[in-house]
Parts: structure tokens; C-alpha cells; sequence
């Protein structure tokens, strides 16, 4: 049984209301959304289907672009006053039976006023609206489901069934994907396999800091003071957060260091 009903004008904004089927239905699911060129099926009386379905459905998304109240015709009237005009009646059909209403105004569509409508819709312009711009569709239409979540419990069954996030939810995932706490950066690591001739070999789980691998010339990680060494210091230097300076070589040797009493190490020491 369709729970949501897509109503909207042939010649404005089709392509929208499309769009916003398709998203609602990866949402709720096909079956929940009920949109006219979608879900009447060949053959069948199109009158009786478009007014069952209005009279089912809990919610009825008016989708209203610039064009919705275009005059035309040689009358110069809106096309909502005209008799056959389907827009209307279902709108109409969804106030009567007790639905939530919702128009969802697109680009640059103004908000509605009662004397721009006839009076069997005029609480129309009563009804709470949502926009939908279509540079930011994505996110205007997850803010529609959010919506349509927290109004109605048959629809929130639907869309958990569906693997549908409560946006506290998404937000905890965006959080801990690759940011900490504090919003820098995080690496996450599996295994991650580096050649180097010492040291760890295979880092597992989340790790922050530096991690240096075979490096070429000095190399300062701490809070100490870093000195060059001379040409007969055969490796790198590394200073510890204890502000010592350390030499390091290929790891084919033992490692000495001498200081003088300025806490230096000691020409000819390696």
C-alpha cells in the first residue's frame, strides 16, 4: 500500500517529482511511493486509481515549481481552476481524508498565498513547506526522509527495513571516518606492510605520530635540539622527546654516543 503520494503539474517540474520517487523509493522502498506515470499500470481506469491511491496514502508531497501557476489558455485562468484539472483534486482529495500535505517548492518557486488558490485547496498555502534546490539534492532530499521519519511511524518501520540511518547515526560515521575527536586527520590501518631494516614490521589497528621508514638525513620527531652530524656519522640522527640526539645506522653495528658536558655529542663518536 502506498504511503507516500507524489503530486504534480505535467509541464512543471515532472522531471523533480521523478527524481523525488526514485529517492524516496530507495528509502521506503518501490511499493511505499505512489507516483502516477510509475504506478498506474496500462490499461487500468487512471480516475479510480489516482483517487484510491490519494485516499490511502498518509502523505501527500506537493511538488511546486515557477510553472505551477502559470496562467494559460485563452481564458487567461490557472490551470488549477480548470474542471479537469487532476493536480487539484488530488491535493484536494488529501486535505478531506486527514493526510500531511507538503509542499515542496523547487528552485525559485514562491511560497504560496490563499488568494492564489481556490478556495477547496486554500489551506494549501497553510501547510508547512520544504525546499529542493537542485544544487543541493542530495542533501535537501535526505532532509525530506528525515522529515517524513520522525512524522510518521509506518514510515520509519519502512525505512529501517530499508537500512535507513537516523541522522545522529550518519553523523557518528562521518565522525569516525578518518577523523578524531578533536577533527584532525586519523589513519586507520589494517595491516600495513613496509619494508625497513629495523623495527616494526606490520603496524595493525589506528595509529597517530610520525612513522618514518629508511630515512636519508636527519630526523627530528621530538621536543630536542637536532645537530648535523659530520661526514664520518655514517646514519641519520633521531631526537627523542628526552631531547637526546641518537645516531643511527644501517643496524649492521653496535650504536655508541658520547656527550661533552653541554650534553653534545662528541666529535668522532658514532
Amino acid at each position: 500500500m502506498p504511503l507516500i503520494f507524489v503530486n504534480y503539474r505535467t509541464n512543471d517540474e515532472e522531471a523533480t517529482a521523478t527524481l523525488v520517487d526514485r529517492e524516496l523509493s530507495r528509502v521506503f522502498g518501490d511499493e511505499s511511493v505512489f507516483r502516477a506515470s510509475k504506478s498506474i499500470g496500462p490499461g487500468s481506469r487512471f480516475p479510480q486509481e489516482l483517487l484510491t491511491a490519494v485516499r490511502r496514502s498518509s502523505v501527500l508531497l506537493a511538488v511546486i515549481g515557477p510553472r505551477w501557476l502559470e496562467v494559460g489558455g485563452s481564458g487567461g485562468r490557472s490551470p488549477l481552476e480548470a474542471e479537469d484539472d487532476w493536480t487539484r483534486r488530488e491535493i484536494h482529495e488529501a486535505l478531506e481524508t486527514g493526510a500531511v500535505v507538503i509542499p515542496l517548492l523547487v528552485g525559485g518557486a514562491k511560497r504560496l498565498r490563499h488568494e492564489d488558490l481556490p478556495a477547496e485547496i486554500g489551506d494549501l498555502a497553510d501547510c508547512q513547506y520544504r525546499r529542493l534546490n537542485h544544487r543541493n539534492a542530495d542533501a535537501d532530499l535526505m532532509g525530506l526522509a528525515d522529515d517524513l521519519v520522525r512524522l510518521l511511524p509506518e514510515l520509519a518501520a519502512a525505512a529501517r527495513n530499508n537500512g535507513y540511518q537516523a541522522p545522529s547515526a550518519r553523523l557518528a560515521e562521518d565522525r569516525d571516518d578518518g577523523t578524531d575527536d578533536a577533527g584532525g586527520s586519523r589513519v586507520r590501518a589494517g595491516v600495513i606492510k613496509h619494508r625497513q631494516r629495523g623495527g616494526i614490521g606490520n603496524l595493525n589497528g589506528d595509529f597517530s605520530g610520525t612513522f618514518v621508514s629508511e630515512p636519508q638525513g636527519p630526523v627530528h620527531t621530538g621536543s630536542g635540539h637536532l645537530y648535523q652530524a659530520r661526514e664520518q656519522h655514517l646514519g641519520p640522527r633521531i631526537s627523542s622527546d628526552g631531547g637526546a640526539v641518537n645516531y643511527v645506522a644501517d643496524n649492521h653495528g653496535s650504536v655508541n654516543q658520547r656527550e661533552d658536558r653541554n650534553g653534545r655529542p662528541e666529535d668522532g663518536q658514532r
